[in-house]
């Protein structure tokens, strides 16, 4: 069954998470700084103003990694999906339609680094390790509820630092419905293999890592579930 409302946060959470972060491409030049902030902040205040609605994943490896671990299931991936492209598409369509009379070039918010097409393997893993940290931030922020009001800001952070991090060697996607759409209007290719191979590939591996840890680091030792089922035992027999 559809959920109208998880759909239209996700669509609006999307949205604006591409428009902003990609428009701060445009409008700062290529500034790091001012992008890496663009898009954290505009993660931190999604999470907090749509979590509790849809949980604010506002990207496909995100959801990928949440029906991995079981949070959400498959089916509702899908329409998860459905909003989150639906949204990425639509901001960049935006971008494109109200910056191109302006003068400005669309082509600045591609998704293309420095070294895309010149070491797609690496830059594959790259965005595995870069996926990787931002995913594991939301599940033990998120899933656990460890993070409490402060979840949206450690994600937010999280998006930022990987922004700085990997915007000039990647174009720092971590999030394959930005770089469909960017594909679309302006750039990567997407008749090239290589598109897929890093900025498909890539965040879902890192997303996939990311919850084999965060099982790992969650899992409660057999012998202690065993001791405290005896102390629980022990307990009712007392009483």
């Amino acid at each position: 069954m559809i959920n109208s409302k998880v759909f239209l946060a996700e669509f609006i959470g999307t949205f604006a998470l591409v428009f902003i972060g990609m428009g701060a491409g445009i409008v700062t030049k290529w500034n790091l700084v001012g992008i890496a902030i663009a898009y954290g902040l505009t993660l931190a205040v999604f999470v907090y103003a749509y979590g509790h609605i849809s949980g604010a994943h506002l990207n496909p490896a995100v959801t990928f990694a949440f029906a991995l671990n079981g949070t959400v299931k498959w089916m509702q991936a899908v329409f998860y999906w459905l909003a989150q492209f639906a949204g990425a598409i639509l901001a960049v369509f935006f971008l494109k339609t109200l910056m191109e009379p302006l003068g400005a070039d669309i082509h600045t918010i591609v998704t293309n680094g420095l070294f895309t097409d010149s070491h797609p393997i690496l830059i594959m893993v790259l965005e595995a390790v870069l996926t990787f940290f931002l995913v594991n931030t939301i599940l033990h922020t998120m899933v656990e509820n460890k993070g409490g009001v402060s979840a949206s800001w450690a994600i937010g952070a999280t998006l930022a630092f990987t922004t700085l991090v990997g915007f000039l060697f990647t174009g720092d996607a971590m999030n394959p419905a930005r770089t469909l759409a960017a594909g679309i209007f302006a750039a990567p290719s997407l008749t090239s293999v290589y598109t897929y191979v890093v900025f498909l590939f890539g965040p879902l591996i890192g997303s996939t890592l990311a919850v084999i840890v965060f099982n790992f680091l969650n899992s409660t030792p057999k012998k202690v579930e065993e001791t405290e089922e005896i102390k629980e035992e022990a307990k009712s027999i007392e009483a």
